[in-house]
């Protein structure tokens, strides 16, 4: 093992990106708030919402008393708009439940609104320091590439996966933590999905893919996201226009948004069921 934690945590202190989630000064619910955002969305479309988030709801009491339809529209186009109204539903959980502090125990942060087990993990070992595996994209793939020699990880983890990785931890809990995020770093950074910079990686001579000759990948076709003319983009056209507008929205504006009358009927029924938006008369308005 301390041929692999050894050269990756002398990388990560030398090339860490100053986050704020990351900083010595991050409160847990920075981190959550952070890790709600990063799912699925780049860092740097995440820093300035999370800034002005942490502004305005600098705890999550502050964020539980407000209703739920203020988090969607603090969370402006990050996307996938459920995530914010999961983080207040989280909030007030945590309100309710833990006395307004993000709990440490993998257990009860599974139980909050909202939290997978890989969110579960994260804001338990970044904000808590605790022992716990953490399984996200980047780290799948460097798992895959160095230990297992193929491009690209399967498209879900298994547990033989999931123990893996929890054996890779080093024992202290604090240095498992660091490896944790370590290993996030260097394949956000260098062991990217596409053109990874294996010169600049301090795993590269221990690593399997590369020895191989850096086999392409031969599994399952991997899905792209396609997102103009989606319902997606629909969802995102028409909640933007009531996100951004004072009190309720008519009819009228939305269609004129979104032209496709059928298209667009079914993405407000769905952001209805989502609980994104709510029926106000002839119109519509957050919750």
């Amino acid at each position: 093992m301390d041929d692999l934690h050894a050269p990756l945590l002398r990388w990560y202190d030398e090339h860490a990106r100053d986050l704020p989630w990351r900083s010595p000064s991050a409160t847990p619910w920075s981190v959550m708030v952070s890790e709600f955002m990063l799912q699925q969305t780049p860092v740097a479309r995440v820093l300035p919402v999370h800034e002005r988030w942490l502004e305005r709801w600098p705890r999550p009491v502050d964020l539980a008393t407000e209703p739920a339809g203020e988090a969607v529209r603090m969370w402006d186009r990050l996307g996938y708009p459920r995530r914010a109204l999961r983080l207040h539903a989280a909030a007030v959980v945590i309100v309710e439940r833990h006395g307004g502090e993000v709990p440490a125990d993998h257990a009860d942060l599974l139980a909050l609104p909202g939290v997978g087990d890989y969110t579960a993990s994260a804001v338990a070992v970044f904000a808590h320091r605790r022992r716990h595996p953490v399984l996200d994209t980047n780290v799948r793939r460097v798992h895959a590439r160095v230990l297992d020699g193929v491009e690209h990880p399967p498209a879900s983890v298994s547990r033989s996966e999931r123990e893996r990785a929890a054996a890779l931890l080093p024992e202290d809990a604090s240095d498992a933590a660091t490896w944790s995020v370590a290993v996030m770093e260097l394949g956000a950074l260098v062991c990217t999905a596409q053109r990874p910079r294996c010169g600049a990686c301090p795993l590269a001579t221990r690593c399997a893919w590369r020895a191989a000759g850096h086999p392409a990948y031969d599994g399952p076709p991997r899905r792209g996201q396609a997102w103009a003319g989606t319902d997606r983009q629909c969802r995102g056209r028409l909640l933007g226009v009531v996100r951004d507008a004072e009190g309720a929205v008519p009819r009228r504006r939305l269609e004129q948004a979104w032209d496709e009358p059928v298209q667009r009927e079914r993405c407000l029924e769905s952001l209805i069921a989502d609980g994104l938006l709510v029926p106000a008369g002839d119109g519509f308005e957050l919750p």
